[in-house]
């Protein structure tokens, strides 16, 4: 097994749900050559310093993140798309540690396969945040507060695409509306959606 990162041994230490399953999986993939790391609270594996793959577990499952997933074939069909508006990344879900070790081989060939498009560079093609739907409650917004639309387009695409995902996620016109005046003074601030 390749080396193992204090920081992760410590993390997996702690962990009181998974434990068994983040082992198995991070031996296996380990065994691939990365180099492990702890990034946004959990296991990643790099490879030239760029991001390959994530371990992470959720109440219902925990999963292995492969970062530019939706480049890999997924010849077995196992990987899933977490939600629609995710772009590259894709998951592999277990429930147990018995489905990882049944899916050991396959694994090791999807994280080679990752490396491999790590390695030729291939990116992924980004919606760019003009294709994101504006919901029409933000629109009207937008249409007669000139401030509001120019401090909205004065924010990262990245930052513009968190609001219109959000604002978009309610199925009542009624809970849009609310969403959309609760953040307006932060737009105005030309902050982002998480931002403090």
């Amino acid at each position: 097994m390749n080396k193992t990162n204090p920081k992760v041994d410590a993390f997996l230490s702690r962990t009181k749900k998974w434990q068994e399953e983040f082992e198995k999986l991070r031996s296996i993939i380990l065994d691939c050559g990365l180099i492990e790391e702890l990034k946004w609270g959990v296991p990643c594996y790099t490879f030239q310093k760029q991001n390959i793959v994530l371990i992470h577990g959720f109440k219902e499952y925990c999963a292995i993140l492969f970062v530019k997933g939706a480049l890999l074939k997924d010849s077995k069909h196992i990987l899933i798309q977490q939600t629609e508006n995710v772009q590259a990344a894709r998951q592999v879900r277990f429930t147990n540690v018995h489905e990882i070790v049944k899916l050991k081989t396959v694994l090791k060939a999807y994280v080679k396969e990752a490396i491999e498009v790590e390695k030729s560079g291939v990116k992924v093609n980004f919606k760019k945040t003009t294709e994101f739907k504006t919901p029409q409650e933000f629109q009207n917004e937008l249409e007669k507060n000139s401030a509001l639309k120019a401090a909205f387009q004065a924010l990262t695409p990245g930052r513009q695409r968190a609001y219109l995902l959000y604002f978009s996620a309610p199925k009542q016109s009624k809970t849009r509306e609310s969403r959309i005046e609760k953040h307006m003074p932060q737009i105005l601030k030309g902050k982002g959606l998480n931002d403090a």
